[in-house]
């Protein structure tokens, strides 16, 4: 590289040089710079200091003061400030004052510049796996983020399940996107409260999977239309069970008013006798009038609390079936109202995909299932009730044949079980796998055109690499410090959040980006080797000079770091930022890098 007009810098956080590079390449830079924010500036900006936390992100600092106190301060890195079009870093208050005084509407906004800057990635992930005629894969998961459980200074944390433990803190949804050319791209994350459960939260990760990608299955209006059929018929059952019910009620309250009338007249007459006696100073008898007036009023008072209680009983069998019968015309409401909207999705999706859901067992409800069926999906998942387990054992002795699908695992698997409470039949296995000396059992479903029954190996394997979104959790955290929350602002724990997901994809973008830029050289970096992690908490934080000249940009790492000798060169057309680039100009590119290119992890 020649030196002509050359600038060198010093820089002790290499591949922050680099990823700022990239930054501005794609245009992320110049769009986060302009998002109107409502703050004061005095020596930097506040768009600056939501730049500078993302870096702070991407350099995996687990405390936000570790901008200003850690060995080598980020915020005295003027190379990094540079090559992030910033004319300097604030202090790491500075940026924590400019993220607590984030509202929900900023907060939003930045979310919605990184969505735009992923788009492109997305869609050209999307086009590559239909061009390759590969099915559409999305994971789904929850996660917990715990916070001290003595805390009160984070807003609307709430207890729940967090690492097999009732902990304080939030729950984070995540979708990630199964990616021929990275393994993973995250699509969405949504914030919640510590308290929400997985149940509850399984059509808002479809909708947040649609809304991102553009893309949706033929929903099975079919089935849906079937199920409201069977569902109206039973539902005419229980109409005339009510009917029935309330005849009996009707009858029962008759003989109530009836027999308790009689009590008040066998009162009134006993009353009557009772006088006369002690008018006539007349003995009571056993075979008197007296004593038999008052024996038929002993009877009735009986026979009164008799047919109270009968009373009673069917008015609670009235009540339980009107329950039931308000509860099934709520569940046909919104039956109907979804096979309304399905053929609207249907009429206004010409071109449905294929595509399928991977869930754990938390997500594993009926009604859960039954959506993932009517909306179109493949579905890979576990039972959310350990009843199912129990059922199946029950179903399985010493002559079942078991499958060997792992080095510890079997399955025994059935096709068509239509199981109670499931309105649709699922393939069905059960696994029994040792964990030490322990014996244990679990279940796998699956619905869609997989003949996963004839295949056991196969179908456990698919299923079992859901554990890529449980990898890119444990990336999330364990990388990107996610459950290190830095502020105490909701806004801003959302926006961190935001963050970390869009870091992961920004790093394995900035991955093939700079392989494929680079120029050759016998001392180049291969980027290609460079893991996420490694990247994050190596090359992130190794010294290098950073040259600059009308030739490019360049790289040289110092001797005293883990790439000592290596360079990583990059042409440069001059000093002006690239275009963002576009959908249409970045297929070739990725189509070419798919052919070439390992998923990184």
């Amino acid at each position: 590289m020649s030196s002509d007009k050359s600038e060198v810098q010093h820089t002790q956080h290499a591949f922050l040089v680099a990823w700022g590079w990239f930054a501005e390449h794609i245009g992320l830079i110049q769009q986060l710079q302009a998002v109107s924010l409502k703050q004061k500036r005095y020596h930097h900006t506040p768009q600056g200091k939501v730049l500078e936390f993302l870096v702070a992100i991407l350099a995996g600092l687990k405390h936000l003061q570790e901008i200003s106190l850690s060995a080598h301060p980020l915020d005295r890195d003027q190379a990094v400030a540079q090559a992030w079009g910033q004319p300097g870093w604030a202090d790491y208050s500075g940026v924590s004052r400019t993220l607590s005084g984030l509202s929900w509407e900023e907060a939003r906004q930045i979310a919605k510049v990184l969505e735009q800057t992923s788009q492109p990635y997305i869609e050209a992930e999307l086009k590559l796996l239909r061009s390759q005629g590969q099915r559409i894969c999305y994971d789904g998961d929850l996660t917990g983020i715990p916070v001290s459980n003595t805390s009160r200074t984070y807003p609307n944390a709430a207890y729940g399940h967090m690492d097999d433990e009732i902990r304080l803190g939030y729950q984070a949804a995540l979708v990630s996107l199964d990616s021929p050319s990275y393994g993973r791209l995250w699509l969405s994350i949504a914030h919640h409260p510590g308290d929400t459960v997985s149940c509850t939260q399984a059509e808002a990760l479809i909708q947040a999977a649609e809304a991102r990608t553009g893309l949706r299955p033929r929903r099975r209006t079919e089935l849906l239309r079937s199920r409201i059929q069977v569902f109206e018929q039973q539902m005419a059952q229980i109409s005339q069970r009510l009917e029935t019910q309330k005849r009996l009620v009707q009858r029962a309250q008759d003989r109530l008013a009836e027999t308790a009338q009689q009590k008040q007249d066998r009162q009134r007459q006993f009353d009557e006798l009772e006088c006369q006696y002690q008018a006539q100073n007349r003995k009571e008898r056993p075979t008197s009038r007296l004593a038999q007036a008052y024996q038929r009023w002993q009877a009735s008072a009986k026979r009164l609390k008799s047919r109270q209680k009968a009373w009673r009983e069917a008015q609670r069998r009235l009540d339980k079936t009107l329950v039931r019968w308000e509860g099934q015309q709520a569940e046909l409401s919104i039956l109907s109202q979804r096979l309304t909207r399905f053929e609207q999705d249907n009429a206004a999706n010409p071109e449905p995909v294929e595509a399928e859901f991977r869930l754990d067992a938390g997500f594993g409800a009926y009604e859960n299932i039954a959506l993932l069926i009517e909306m179109g999906y493949e579905i890979y998942t576990k039972p959310h009730s350990h009843r199912v387990v129990a059922y199946l054992r029950q179903r399985v002795d010493d002559q079942t044949a078991w499958v060997r699908v792992g080095a510890n695992a079997e399955l025994v698997a059935r096709t068509g079980i239509q199981l109670k409470g499931c309105p649709y039949p699922l393939d069905v296995a059960l696994e029994r796998f040792y964990t030490g000396k322990t014996l244990k059992h679990s279940a796998l479903f699956h619905f869609g055109a997989d003949p996963v029954t004839q295949n056991p190996p196969a179908w456990f394997e698919h299923y079992n690499r859901r554990q890529t979104i449980e990898a890119g959790i444990k990336e999330s955290k364990q990388v990107f410090c996610l459950h290190h929350i830095k502020v105490r602002s909701e806004p801003a724990i959302y926006f961190q959040e935001c963050f970390v997901i869009f870091a992961a994809n920004f790093i394995r973008w900035a991955s093939h980006w700079l392989a494929s830029q680079a120029q050759p050289a016998e001392n180049g970096l291969n980027v290609r080797k460079l893991g996420v992690k490694r990247q994050v908490q190596v090359a992130a934080h190794v010294s290098a000079q950073v040259i600059r000249n009308s030739e490019g940009k360049l790289l040289k790492f110092s001797e005293h770091s883990a790439f000592a000798g290596k360079v990583l060169h990059l042409p440069d057309g001059g000093y002006s930022p690239p275009d963002r680039p576009k959908f249409g100009s970045l297929m070739p590119f990725f189509i070419e890098l798919h052919l070439i290119a390992q998923p990184l992890g």
